[in-house]
């Protein structure tokens, strides 16, 4: 039997890793990986806020992450930067800016290790059901706008050309992003946040032989690699969030020695 704080940990880690994985899909779909790193870094401006005006420091974070994904959409529009340079700049500024604020919180002690690379061990059971209320959340204002969100991934002039309010969708699947960033922060951390988006995604693309079935497929592997990283964290005594990292990791080694195999490439 598991031990009350390894099943607090597997639990919320499935839940994110549910609502993560066809969102991933959608990131992977749009070449937008770096993105997932932006948003993830525009987290710790939000831990620093929180704790400075006295709130939950995930509502700062989701605050950020929200300001920072309409920032790259604004200047994404304006086409007068590369896409890359202009998530490159946000990254790293938003970093910076949040590592620069903490050092200013002299009367509160700040775990930087578990901001940076998560402390799902130390979940409690309230937060287990908030991050199950978020994935839920994320799961079914991603399935209202599925059809919008792919039809406007594939080809966006063809797209508004059918009526998709192409914009709206990109900002409302931001905002998703966001969310996911914020529920996930205590699971790997900051920095690792984009594996729990990216790796399912793109190890389900190496399995699945339609998008569906990829966009399917991607949250299973994210719970195993969640129950595998653990496992690897409890017997190894290892950091949990890089070993769930390693262990999604491992899954995709093993989708491209399969496909290698099987000679699809």
């Amino acid at each position: 039997m598991l031990d009350d704080f390894l099943l607090r940990a597997l639990l919320a880690g499935a839940a994110v890793a549910l609502a993560a994985g066809p969102l991933g899909c959608v990131v992977v779909w749009r070449r937008m990986s770096y993105f997932g790193d932006t948003i993830a870094h525009g987290a710790l401006p939000g831990v620093a806020l929180g704790i400075a005006l006295g709130f939950n420091p995930v509502v700062g974070v989701l605050g950020v992450a929200v300001l920072v994904a309409l920032a790259a959409l604004y200047f994404r529009r304006g086409r007068r930067l590369p896409n890359d340079a202009i998530l490159g700049m946000l990254s790293h500024s938003a970093l910076s800016i949040g590592l620069i604020g903490l050092t200013f919180m002299g009367g509160v002690r700040v775990d930087l290790t578990a901001l940076l690379f998560g402390d799902i061990l130390a979940i409690s059971w309230s937060e287990v059901w908030a991050t199950f209320a978020g994935s839920a959340l994320v799961l079914a204002l991603l399935l209202v706008i599925w059809r919008k969100l792919v039809a406007a991934t594939v080809d966006e002039d063809l797209a508004r050309a059918e009526g998709v309010p192409v914009t709206g969708v990109s900002v409302a699947f931001m905002l998703l992003v966001a969310g996911v960033v914020a529920l996930s922060m205590k699971i790997v951390g900051v920095l690792l946040v984009t594996a729990l988006l990216v790796i399912p995604a793109v190890t389900a693309r190496r399995l699945a032989r339609s998008p569906e079935g990829m966009a399917a497929l991607a949250p299973i592997i994210g719970v195993g690699g969640v129950a595998a990283g653990l496992a690897l964290s409890s017997f190894a005594d290892t950091p949990s969030g890089p070993s769930i990292v390693v262990a999604e990791f491992g899954f995709f080694l093993a989708a491209t020695i399969r496909s290698r195999l099987r000679g699809d490439g």
